[in-house]
């Protein structure tokens, strides 16, 4: 009984731990096939805790959003819209220092740099400008690769330092170095992240935060002459300038301290897409703008010398044109906006451009304070949308190639560049040889030309019918 017994607890012992055996190996198998889940959240915490840390790179977007996952994008929310409020400040003082020019070249004119004809100091102002456009295109792949905050803090200490030494200049080679190379390389490592970063947070509502965004420039150019006209007779240029260097400063803190890039193309994109020129819609609207630009900042550059020179207006008066001209110029570029969302940017950019390039005539005719002030301010409304919308139509152009959309931006920009570097200078030699009735006539003429090319590129784009393009 005793060895039966033992042998059958023999083998009821065998067969246990066969089983446990058995169930082991199970249990081991299971634990390599599933993760418990306990560790799978704490392998994502520590991903996500990784991600978050100050000075992490950006990942490409095969990691987050896809850029051209058009679902994905917010199109709202605070976020969204703390980029175009920092946008706006990039405005305020990128094209805002642009359009603040024309109190600069009536000043340099009459005071500082009387040696100087009209067309050798409009070139100070061009080349602010180009450098905005073609700095802005190169900086575009920097961008792309993650370096949206070094861009922001180099073209942030840029301007400030830029105003400063503008303060400390006597002659024209100091100015255009300061106002025209520092600022300009400046303004340029600001614009296109601005604009590209709103792509990425908004889809139907693209225009409008452009729009908005836009608007700071134009608010930007009724402040800075107002105050440069306000200080100058009071504490001199060199305190007025540094003066509007501190503004720059202050406002800049604001970008710095909210804007954040959400999602980056999976790989850096090129300097060019030379294919996107063979699109018709595109290439077409690109030599629109080109054409346009060139004749666009006439009234900018030359109204307030024309005001004071042909005693339409007294001194007081006259500097303060400009600041019309910019106050109208921020309901140009909000309200537009608005309807190109509707209507499409296109159908609101062609009349508003044909509007400019009439009111750009009738400069010939104005001879009294009231008329030039009224023509002001309707050619600053009207030509609002002829700076804002580009961006935007941009975007529509490349809906099925989001990726592209900063290379067709700072391409198209490169080619808009050399229209504004050399559009004002041929308005200042014609000035010369000819006198302020053919600089208005150029100008008009080179924005209807504008018209022309744009009305192309819409019907490429969308056909002769009336629809939203």
């Amino acid at each position: 009984m005793d060895r039966a017994a033992d042998g059958t607890s023999t083998l009821y012992d065998d067969k246990f731990q066969t089983q446990s055996a058995s169930a082991t190996i199970s249990i081991h198998r299971s634990q390599q096939q599933e993760p418990p889940q306990d560790a799978i959240r704490m392998k994502e915490q520590q991903v996500t805790e990784e991600r978050e840390q100050p000075g992490a790179p950006l990942e490409p977007s095969k990691s987050r959003p896809s850029i051209n996952n058009a679902a994905a994008i917010p199109n709202g929310g605070l976020t969204a819209w703390l980029q175009v409020v920092g946008a706006f400040f990039l405005f305020f003082n990128s094209w805002g220092i642009i359009n603040t020019f024309g109190s600069y070249q009536a000043y340099y004119e009459t005071n500082l740099l009387t040696s100087s004809n009209p067309s050798a100091i409009s070139w100070i102002g061009s080349i602010q400008a180009f450098l905005l456009l073609v700095v802005g295109m190169i900086c575009g792949p920097l961008y792309d690769r993650g370096y949206f905050r070094g861009l922001l803090l180099g073209g942030s200490f840029l301007l400030v330092f830029g105003q400063m030494m503008l303060s400390l200049c006597t002659s024209y080679y100091q100015v255009l170095l300061a106002q025209a190379i520092c600022i300009g390389f400046g303004c340029g490592c600001l614009f296109v992240p601005s604009v590209a970063i709103l792509s990425t947070y908004f889809t139907t509502k693209v225009a409008t935060a452009m729009g908005l965004a836009a608007s700071g420039s134009s608010l930007g150019g009724v402040i800075y002459p107002i105050v440069f006209h306000k200080l100058l007779p009071q504490i001199g240029f060199a305190w007025t300038t540094r003066v509007i260097g501190f503004i720059i400063l202050a406002t800049m803190l604001l970008p710095n301290l909210v804007m954040r890039v959400r999602v980056l193309p999976a790989k850096s994109r090129s300097l060019f897409d030379v294919p996107a020129f063979k699109m018709p819609p595109y290439a077409l609207m690109v030599l629109g703008f080109f054409v346009g630009f060139m004749g666009l900042y006439m009234p900018f550059f030359y109204a307030q010398v024309y005001a004071l020179t042909d005693h339409i207006t007294d001194a007081n008066l006259g500097f303060y044109l400009l600041a019309i001209m910019n106050s109208t110029s921020v309901f140009g570029r909000i309200i537009p906006n608005y309807l190109a969302d509707k209507l499409g940017p296109f159908n609101v950019v062609i009349p508003c451009t044909l509007m400019s390039g009439v009111l750009c005539f009738c400069f010939i005719a104005v001879k009294s304070a009231p008329g030039i002030i009224a023509l002001m301010a309707f050619y600053g409304f009207f030509s609002g949308t002829f700076v804002s919308l580009p961006p935007t139509i941009i975007v529509h152009l490349s809906l099925n190639e989001r990726g592209k959309i900063g290379t067709r931006m700072g391409q198209s920009f490169g080619v808009v560049a050399v229209g504004l570097l050399i559009g004002t200078p041929i308005g200042g030699a014609i000035l010369d040889r000819s006198g302020f009735w053919a600089v208005w006539v150029y100008g008009g003429v080179m924005l209807l030309a504008s018209v022309v090319f744009l009305c192309a590129a819409r019907v490429c784009y969308k056909g002769w019918g009336f629809v939203k393009a």
